[in-house]
């Protein structure tokens, strides 16, 4: 732990294209995030989709797919982008067609800085994303998602949110202690700096829901 803290972060983390790693951890993680992802779902459901009106949402590093498969499930007219290494979206494939949303999703393989999100989006989920990143990496592509969404769309940030103490709740506080020996230079951030992020792309004021009693929370901002 003294090592990581001196180098401010990890040195062995991986974004290397279709390591296997992510595979597993899309796998292992989904039964953890069922509950997130489908509270998650009402609110942009509610906020921007309605129940059965047509919906084109994006789902970048999708992984197992279940924060957009729960938007399909509870908008029967929606229509599901997932975004992630063509490796994993193999789960997410699996889930989406195992949760009865096959023929209602399609996929675009590779890194979600890299590849062509396209456009007309209402809503871009990004779901466990940005913690992985410093803030000026997030902000790059908090742009680039704002570009694909239609004005007026709205992206919706999953995150385990610590306070503005930093050191409450527990499991925000915990969280920012993974990120520093995991990634090399992510991070548990507080609404207050995810909001910094959203609005230095160009997104309106970011609005916080609690997950509860999932420990996460959802930031959702417009696309002024």
């Amino acid at each position: 732990m003294a090592a990581l803290v001196r180098n401010g972060g990890a040195t062995d983390h991986t974004l290397a294209p279709n390591d296997p790693i992510w595979v597993e951890f899309a796998r292992h993680m989904a039964p953890m995030f069922a509950l997130p992802a489908s509270i998650a779902a009402g609110h942009v459901t509610t906020g921007v989709t309605g129940a059965g009106e047509p919906a084109k949402i994006l789902d970048v590093a999708a992984g197992h797919g279940l924060f957009g498969i729960h938007v399909a499930l509870q908008n029967r007219a929606a229509e599901i982008t997932f975004q992630d290494w063509d490796n994993v979206l193999e789960v997410a494939r699996a889930n989406a067609e195992a949760m009865g949303i096959a023929g209602r999703f399609r996929t675009i393989p590779g890194s979600a800085f890299e590849v062509d999100f396209g456009t007309g989006y209402d809503v871009a989920l990004l779901p466990n994303f940005l913690h992985h990143f410093d803030f000026a990496t997030n902000v790059t592509l908090l742009k680039k998602v704002r570009a694909a969404l239609k004005p007026g769309g709205l992206a919706a940030v999953i995150e385990f949110v610590p306070n503005e103490d930093r050191v409450s709740p527990p499991d925000g506080a915990l969280f920012a202690m993974r990120m520093l020996g995991t990634t090399p230079a992510g991070d548990a951030y507080t609404f207050i700096e995810l909001d910094n992020m959203l609005r230095a792309a160009g997104f309106g004021a970011g609005e916080f829901h609690s997950l509860a009693p999932a420990h996460q929370t959802l930031i959702t901002a417009r696309n002024a």
